[in-house]
C-alpha cells in the first residue's frame, strides 16, 4: 500500500469521523445534563474518539455496499431518507447493545441482562438521545449527499470561498 493510497483512505474517514466526533459530544453533555445527580457518568473524549473513528469507517464502508446507494438516479431526497433511516437502525441497535452491555455484566447473564434492562433504563432517556441521532444522522446524510452532487471542490468553495464567488454558483 503506498503512502498516496493511504492518504486518500485517510482524506474519505476524515469528515465524517469529525462530523461524528462533535455529534457524540453534542450527545455526552446532554447525557451529562440528563445524568445529574444520578452518580453515572457518560463515557469520555477518548471512548468518544474511538467510537467517531469506528462510526466513519463505518459509514465508508455503507457507501460501498450496492444497498446503500438505492435511489442515484431519483432525487437526492431519495437517497437522504434511505440512508438516514439505515444509519439510524444501526445507531438505535448500537445504542441499545452499548447499554446492553451495561445491564449484561451486572446480570451475570444475557438474557438476565435484558429483563433488567428493560425494567430499570429510563426509556425518556434513552428515546431522547436516539431523537438527537437521528436529527445528526439526518444532518450528516443531507450534507454528505450535496457534497457527492456538487463534489468536493465546489462544496469547499459554497462553503468556505468568499461570498461573492459562492453566490455565483
Amino acid at each position: 500500500m503506498t503512502f498516496d493510497k493511504v492518504r486518500e483512505e485517510f482524506m474519505k474517514i476524515l469528515p465524517p469521523t469529525i462530523y461524528f466526533f462533535v455529534s457524540l459530544h453534542i450527545i455526552k453533555i446532554v447525557r451529562i445534563l440528563m445524568l445529574e445527580g444520578s452518580g453515572l457518568s457518560p463515557g469520555s473524549t477518548a471512548s468518544i474518539a474511538v467510537a467517531a473513528m469506528v462510526l466513519g469507517k463505518s459509514v465508508l464502508i455503507a457507501d460501498m455496499l450496492p444497498a446503500t446507494n438505492r435511489y442515484p438516479g431519483k432525487p437526492l431526497a431519495y437517497n437522504i431518507a434511505w440512508k438516514s433511516v439505515l444509519y439510524f437502525t444501526v445507531a438505535l441497535l448500537v445504542h441499545y447493545l452499548e447499554r446492553l452491555v451495561d445491564f449484561w455484566r451486572s446480570a451475570g447473564g444475557f438474557i438476565a441482562g435484558n429483563e433488567k434492562l428493560f425494567s430499570e433504563i429510563v426509556w425518556p432517556h434513552f428515546w431522547a438521545i436516539q431523537i438527537i441521532l437521528a436529527i445528526l444522522i439526518l444532518s450528516y446524510c443531507t450534507i454528505s449527499e450535496l457534497v457527492r452532487l456538487l463534489g468536493p471542490q465546489q462544496a469547499r468553495q459554497i462553503f468556505f470561498g468568499p461570498a461573492s464567488a459562492a453566490a455565483a454558483v
